[in-house]
């Protein structure tokens, strides 16, 4: 997978997260040696189980509706930890008290912490024609501007 399309998926993930007003997001961007088995996890926390899920389910239908479909769900029933896999990375939703628990950032301490910005894709640069000059375009409106007084 192209890496700007990576990087366009794991911000999917993310804004559907926050969309669902989840709490203390993380992005990890794990290390190659590290033996990871993806390359970004995206962790965040719902208050109650209901939200829990209503995270991983807004999650895979904005990914859905790009084409992208998770090679794995679990934890769905029990809403206290769903992973939700998309094999290049994955998003843990937790409640508060599974991720204390849990707490992956320590488990994967090496791993890049990253904010959602850094993910934004690189634009390809495009030569653009400069514009003209702020002094020949107000000269050009002035001179409309008093032929249309005369008129």
């Amino acid at each position: 997978m192209k890496k700007n399309d990576l990087k366009l998926q794991v911000t999917a993930a993310i804004q559907a997260c926050l969309d669902k007003k989840a709490e203390e997001l993380s992005i990890l961007e794990m290390d190659k040696g590290s033996g990871a088995f993806t390359d970004y996890f995206v962790l965040c926390s719902g208050t109650n189980p209901r939200q829990v899920q209503a995270i991983a389910d807004e999650v895979e239908l904005r990914l859905k509706a790009a084409g992208v479909r998770p090679s794995q769900v679990e934890g769905y029933k029990q809403g206290e930890w769903i992973l939700v896999d998309y094999v290049d990375f994955v998003v843990h939703v937790f409640s508060e008290k599974a991720r204390k628990f849990y707490d992956l950032e320590r488990l994967w301490k090496t791993a890049k912490r990253l904010e959602p910005s850094e993910l934004k894709p690189q634009a390809r640069t495009k030569v653009r024609a400069k514009s003209p000059k702020k002094t020949t375009v107000a000269r050009k409106r002035s001179a409309v501007a008093s032929r249309r007084k005369k008129a």
